[in-house]
This record gives C-alpha cells, sequence and structure tokens, in this order.
C-alpha cells in the first residue's frame, strides 16, 4: 500500500488523524495533512483505508 495525501486539497478536518493517527497527522500552523508513513504496515491497511474514505476533502489516495 502506498499513501499520497494532496495538501492542496486538504481542509484540515483531522478525520484521518482520528481514523489512522499512526499514519496520518496535522501541521500545527494550518492542520493541513501530514503523511507520517506512506507505506504502512498490514495492520493498519484497513484504517487508511477507513481514513481515505471519511476525508470531507477526498485528499487522500491509496494505491496497492
Amino acid at each position: 500500500m502506498r499513501i499520497h495525501a494532496d495538501q492542496e486539497k486538504c481542509c484540515g478536518a483531522g478525520s484521518c488523524v482520528l481514523a489512522a493517527p499512526d499514519v496520518f497527522d496535522q501541521r500545527d500552523e494550518d492542520g493541513i495533512v501530514v503523511v507520517l508513513d506512506a507505506e504502512p504496515p498490514a495492520a493498519l491497511h484497513d484504517a487508511v483505508r477507513e481514513a481515505a474514505a471519511i476525508c470531507p476533502a477526498a485528499a487522500i489516495s491509496v494505491t496497492d
């Protein structure tokens, strides 16, 4: 799995951080998404897919 987060699309809602805190964080200054682990272990794949699905700005893309 490979994760890409489009910081231009991100609205700073933070739902990705709530769904997968080991993979996503937010910048302190504006809340924009930061990917902590672009290739997370299999144990986190479901959480990452959930984060991508619930992102209100559709800023997270996942490729297998």
